[in-house]
């Protein structure tokens, strides 16, 4: 399939650059094959779950991966971490108006001295010289990564909202914004209703958000993410299946943890590195229905949504939310797709 082939047109006033009031507000667009599409709200949710069903949450925690300083020669520099490699080395993305060389020394707020090592493909190793690990320098000092679409920095509010409330591995670069919406008071609904939830962990990388820059989406080579699946997860899914209970992903990263786990055709419990592409025309091994967000135009994770729902579903259902004015993105509002077993 052509790139085009997932863009839309969508207003600017759409892409929600703040949360909601209140944690679980957001409206929730409900699309389960053979029915009629229903304008809800995400505190209505346990409506559509039965008991027995199996909800899959990620539990990554998202990192103060952002750094702001300058080269010892004086140049401004901009480093987001993407990964933690050991306590005192990690691979980042740098901005600056030349790309440090290896041996080059920066030095970050909170006078966080790191030297570069050696390039990575687009990114950048880099060695911290302190006492303290990457970890605690980045809770001191660093800023919370907000998406590039949101066009304000980020604030104390974000440290709090831009978390789900079952947050527990810090690795990600953003947030599994479907998990946003829930809070402990819709958990708790939920398995008061009968439903088993579970977690996985996939820590997000920041090429979630880079744009597909090929017109073949064939020959896009996709970012790899870091996840893992437990026994328990693996035996909880199996249980449900075998009930002929339904398997909920909440959002496209408890999706791609999930569906890396069956790449084998069976789930399988395991660790490591995923760098699955889902696009149309992919055969779902796990997951039955999922809770997603607005995702942007010509991105993997359209893609994904296109793939599991339908091509032409996901267009229609994307048109009848810019007309009736959703909020896009990581701070909008939800869906419920149930997977399009016609293909």
């Amino acid at each position: 399939m052509h790139i085009n082939d997932f863009d839309f047109n969508l207003p600017a006033e759409l892409i929600a650059q703040h949360p909601p009031a209140q944690r679980g507000s957001s409206r929730l667009l409900v699309a389960l094959p053979g029915q009629q599409v229903i304008d809800s709200h995400f505190s209505q949710l346990e409506d559509f779950i039965n008991a027995g069903d199996v909800l899959v949450f990620n539990n990554t925690r998202v990192m103060k991966a952002r750094l702001f300083g300058h080269k010892i020669t004086g140049g401004q520099i901009e480093a987001l971490i993407e990964r933690v490699i050991d306590e005192h080395t990690a691979l980042a993305h740098i901005r600056s108006s030349k790309s440090p060389k290896p041996g080059a020394k920066l030095i970050f707020e909170g006078n966080i001295q790191a030297e570069m090592l050696q390039r990575q493909g687009e990114l950048f190793i880099l060695r911290f010289n302190h006492t303290e690990t990457v970890w605690s320098l980045l809770e001191a000092h660093g800023h919370l990564p907000l998406p590039p679409y949101i066009t304000r920095g980020a604030d104390d509010h974000d440290d709090e909202r831009y978390q789900t409330v079952y947050a527990k591995y810090q690795g990600a670069v953003a947030a599994p914004t479907a998990g946003l919406h829930f809070t402990e008071s819709i958990l708790q609904r939920l398995r008061d209703k009968g439903a088993h939830l579970t977690e996985v962990t996939l820590h997000v990388g920041a090429g979630t958000f880079q744009p597909v820059r090929v017109e073949n989406i064939a020959q896009h080579h996709m970012h790899s993410e870091w996840y893992e699946v437990s026994e328990q997860v693996v035996a909880e899914i199996a249980a449900a299946k075998a009930r002929g209970n339904k398997v909920w992903a909440i959002g496209t990263t408890a999706v791609r943890a999930l569906e890396s786990a069956a790449r084998s055709g069976q789930l399988q419990a395991g660790q490591g590195d995923t760098n699955i592409f889902i696009t149309p025309g992919y055969q779902f091994k796990v997951v039955d229905q999922m809770i997603t967000n607005f995702h942007l135009p010509k991105s993997t994770l359209l893609m994904l949504v296109s793939a599991f729902r339908g091509y032409q579903d996901i267009r229609e259902l994307y048109q009848h939310a810019v007309a009736q004015k959703y909020r896009f993105f990581s701070y909008g509002d939800a869906m419920l797709l149930g997977k399009n077993t016609g293909g």
